[in-house]
């Protein structure tokens, strides 16, 4: 008996080559709307669905393979008496092949100026049901989704047939692509109907790329994206030279541009084991890449800088005189990608710098289950801090309160930042207390914490913080007050003429 595959796809490419090859092994080719004239135009025999369910298509291709004479013979088990016997007595014919790609909703979502319309009529029905029903009796039923296999299945079908372990894993396949699909249609439909945390809660990645391990060597790693999130993303990053990325890079690198997204000014992030080792901005990169450099210059080594800026040859000087894993910009110079690229083992990226926030949540894996929040993207302006102290803090120390603000943010906490003339001096990171964060941070900082600003990322429990900064020399103070005791800091910082403010917003970092 001639075996028959029916094939609609979306995706065209190769299609034209893999049904004329199955032509050549005596397929009978079923298709539909598009697909059936892309065949018919390259010469294939093809014949059309609705001659096999005797019945058009209708609305506007909505309704076409949703037939029995379709999912009767995708479904019957060829083994099973019974199931032969009904195909026979309702005129059904088996269907050996199922090859079918799903409608563009991804792509329709992503176009410009789509309508909801569009998007709703990019919602495949008929396809995914195909899909499910072959895949389902994979044993029976080749189910081919992707076309990088069309290929693989073709050598192999010449060769005998596909086996059950080869099918089993084309099964595997389509129904990772239907959730996928299915996925992107339910966040869809969560953000237009508002639902933040809804009764279950679905997410989708596609693979970039498997890694070589994960934080330590006996692990395993692979990269994956959120397709839908374009917010500045590493996922979305050319990598132009050095070795590939390892899972621990992808991690601070990821820190790194988080940092980096806070600042509109000629910026510099260095970054060592997912903190910032040093932060500067100035009125030209290098001046920034000079104070994120000074900031640290013994944990910038072997570290990640990222800058917003694209980098010029007097930075790239710079940097190519240090040891860094790897260097994220907007772009490179000519001159400047020609010396950093001298450095064999330097990994050099390109990303288009866009200030879009995620408006995806962040996913945080417990055993058994996962954490869901909405992203740390609160953020204060000058006009909504509270100074709690009787001085108030001048142009100068107020600039460099909002600044220390937005790098104490991404410390882990507890978390102290010390600060001066836009450059961070001193970071004291996810100590267990906060006097010892702050403790780290005044050592760090030597010298240069007189006159310099400080931030905490939440509240004072005790004076001791305060009680630290007046020793080193610190003239303000910003942080987000709500403490029993906070009149305890108010009253050490106004003894000793130290203005503090709050932010009213608590930023951990866990």
């Amino acid at each position: 008996m001639k075996k028959r595959a029916l094939i609609s796809v979306s995706n065209k490419e190769s299609i034209t080559d893999f049904a004329k090859g199955l032509a050549e092994l005596d397929y009978e080719i079923i298709s539909t709307g598009g697909t059936l004239r892309v065949l018919k135009e390259a010469g294939i025999d093809a014949i059309a669905v609705d001659e096999v369910t005797g019945f058009p298509e209708i609305m506007d291709g909505r309704l076409k393979t949703l037939h029995p004479s379709v999912h009767g013979g995708l479904l019957a088990k060829r083994l099973n008496p019974d199931h032969m016997k009904q195909l026979e007595e309702n005129q059904i014919e088996t269907i050996d092949m199922v090859v079918v790609n799903l409608y563009p909703f991804k792509e329709t979502l992503e176009k410009a100026g789509v309508t909801k319309e569009e998007i709703i009529e990019n919602i495949d029905i008929g396809g995914p049901t195909m899909l499910r029903s072959a895949a389902k009796n994979f044993a029976d039923v080749a189910v081919v989704v992707d076309p990088t296999d069309y290929e693989t299945i073709l050598d192999n079908l010449k060769e005998d047939d596909l086996d059950f372990a080869q099918r089993r894993q084309l099964a595997a396949k389509v129904f990772r692509h239907t959730a996928n699909y299915d996925a992107m249609i339910a966040a869809y439909f969560q953000a237009e109907t508002d639902e933040a945390f809804p009764e279950t809660y679905t997410v989708t990645y596609e693979k970039v790329q498997n890694l070589r391990y994960g934080e330590n060597p006996h692990q395993e790693a692979a990269f994956y994206k959120n397709v839908l999130d374009k917010s500045m993303s590493l996922a979305t990053a050319k990598q132009l030279h050095g070795k590939e990325l390892s899972y621990n890079n992808i991690q601070d690198a990821n820190a790194a541009l988080e940092i980096l997204a806070e600042y509109d000014n000629p910026a510099a992030v260095a970054v060592k084991h997912m903190n910032p080792c040093g932060i500067g901005i100035a009125d030209n990169l290098s001046g920034a890449f000079d104070r994120a450099y000074d900031a640290d210059p013994v944990s910038i080594f072997g570290g990640i800088v990222a800058v917003n800026r694209e980098i010029d040859t007097n930075t790239a000087e710079k940097i190519s005189k240090i040891f860094l894993e790897i260097v994220i910009a907007p772009g490179y110079s000519k001159e400047a990608f020609e010396i950093l690229s001298r450095k064999k083992n330097i990994r050099l990226l390109e990303l288009e710098m866009k200030r879009a926030e995620s408006v995806n949540h962040k996913l945080t894996t417990v055993n058994g289950g996962v954490l869901i929040q909405s992203r740390d993207n609160g953020k204060v302006a000058e006009e909504e801090l509270t100074v709690a102290t009787n001085r108030k803090p001048d142009e100068k120390e107020l600039k460099d309160l909002l600044f220390a603000w937005k790098a104490v943010k991404h410390v882990k906490s507890n978390a102290i930042v010390l600060a001066k003339d836009k450059q961070t001096i001193g970071i004291g990171a996810g100590q267990m207390n906060r006097v010892g964060s702050a403790k780290i941070a005044i050592e760090q900082a030597g010298g240069k914490a007189e006159g310099s600003v400080l931030a905490s990322d939440a509240f004072f429990p005790m004076p001791d913080t305060v009680e630290a900064a007046v020793k080193a020399g610190v003239t303000a103070i910003i942080q987000p007050g709500g403490s029993k005791r906070d009149q305890d800091s108010i009253d050490v910082c106004d003894k000793h003429g130290i203005t503090m403010v709050y932010t009213n917003m608590r930023h951990f970092k866990h």
